[in-house]
């Protein structure tokens, strides 16, 4: 009987996530951020093979001219730089750095944010007390203040302070999200089921629960990854973030803002287009995905 009921449940999860899945195909823009996040993915793994030029690469002369701010040409589809790099190749191999940050930093998030939503969800009283008091504490605390005070304690903060420095602060969301779900499901009948079998709480609380409340939490991280990308490209442009010469949108629009009065847009609009772009795709995705996921929405 226990493995009938195992396999009526696997079917019934399975059942839901293809019910998932068609009410995602059916949605447009959830498929159109599903390509965009896609091609964004796929311009960061084959950077190497799809940038004209080296990211670094100083090109004094192109053609018989200065490529030292060069407008957008046949030569540079998005004109050079200061130092005669190539804007596009660097917007190309900058996906890398803001993709990475972005899943990494989600990374730290969950795993900071699912356990404690979980056990404040979970065990009301002084545990979920303390908890909810830490999550109010952070959330209402100037977040990019937060990260600048992390990352300026170094001179020079290599990526992974950075993954750190902005997991730190937005663990808070995915903590609220798992709390939500975990006071919702903590009196259901499977759950008392397996308290009453003398299970041990971490059992009942990852084995049992959180995959019932794991569907909220994509939704939660697909959506950050957005707001992520735009912190580390606020940290960028700040000076906090990844350190020349290394090809990051924010740095580049940091520096190329300074040149758009004397008429070289370039060097600040494409990067800043690639950032709405893949915040754009992000959005779409977590949006999409929300609609498919809440049973509430099934048609």
């Amino acid at each position: 009987m226990d493995k009938q009921k195992q396999i009526s449940r696997k079917s019934h999860h399975g059942n839901l996530w293809f019910e998932a899945w068609l009410r995602f195909k059916r949605n447009r823009l959830a498929m159109i951020g599903l390509i965009m996040v896609f091609s964004v993915i796929m311009i960061a793994v084959f950077a190497p093979y799809l940038a004209p030029y080296e990211p670094s690469r100083q090109l004094i002369w192109t053609e018989g001219k200065a490529a030292k701010l060069a407008s957008p040409s046949s030569a540079h589809w998005m004109g050079t730089d200061l130092y005669g790099r190539d804007i596009m190749s660097r917007i190309i191999f900058g996906s890398r750095i803001s993709l990475q940050i972005g899943i990494f930093a989600t990374l730290v998030s969950l795993i900071i944010g699912v356990p404690l939503g979980a056990l404040a969800g979970y065990m009301p009283g002084w545990v979920d007390d303390t908890i909810s008091w830490l999550i109010n504490v952070v959330f209402a605390f100037p977040f990019i203040l937060f990260v600048l005070a992390v990352v300026a304690v170094f001179k020079n903060p290599s990526m992974v302070v950075i993954y750190l420095a902005i997991g730190l602060v937005t663990w808070v969301q995915i903590a609220r999200v798992v709390r939500g779900q975990f006071i919702s499901l903590r009196e259901r009948e499977f759950v008392e089921a397996a308290r009453a079998l003398g299970l041990p709480t971490w059992r009942i609380i990852f084995v049992h629960i959180l995959p019932n409340a794991i569907a909220p939490v994509i939704v939660q991280a697909t959506l950050g990854m957005g707001s992520i990308i735009m912190i580390e490209a606020g940290l960028a442009f700040l000076g906090f973030g990844a350190q020349p010469p290394t090809p990051s949108w924010g740095l580049m629009i940091s520096i190329g803002q300074k040149y758009l009065a004397t008429g070289h847009w370039w060097w600040a609009i494409f990067p800043g287009l690639a950032i709405m772009y893949t915040v754009l795709a992000f959005n779409f995705l977590g949006d999409g995905l929300r609609d498919a996921l809440d049973v509430r929405l099934k048609r």
